[in-house]
């Protein structure tokens, strides 16, 4: 059985496929463990942490793009634990991510906000001089 489930943070989006294996994680076609720097690869991880024996029998192919390291890090943690629910149809293991980080079921949908006219940024102006 295969499945796809993808995740999204900023404007990077994960899109994973789960299927029967040997524990084999891939992130752009890497192996999970060669992924730098360690922070993202530790987020990235993080799913299996409350699924312990789940990694064992499973094989996730990641693709990622767009947005930065965080960003994608975000996004593929996001699709490996949707991916990992739905493959297992285990309402404890949703549960279980529903309580520690709703983040890891739900796509983050904040988006940085436009630059406007009349300032460097969204909502700083340009100062203005009075002498």
């Amino acid at each position: 059985m295969v499945t796809n489930t993808s995740g999204k943070k900023k404007t990077a989006i994960a899109r994973a496929t789960v299927r029967e294996g040997s524990g084999k994680v891939r992130i752009n076609s890497r192996p999970v463990e060669l992924i730098e720097p360690e922070p993202a690869q530790l987020k990235m991880l993080e799913p299996f942490r409350l699924a312990e024996n789940r990694r064992e029998n499973v094989d996730i192919d990641v693709q990622v793009e767009g947005g930065g390291v965080i960003g994608q890090a975000d996004a593929t943690r996001t699709a490996i634990a949707r991916g990992l629910v739905e493959h297992t149809t285990d309402a404890e293991l949703r549960d279980a991510y529903m309580e520690f980080d709703r983040s890891l079921l739900v796509n983050d949908v904040r988006q940085s906000e436009s630059k406007k006219w009349g300032g460097p940024g969204a909502r700083a102006r340009y100062q203005k001089s009075y002498r």
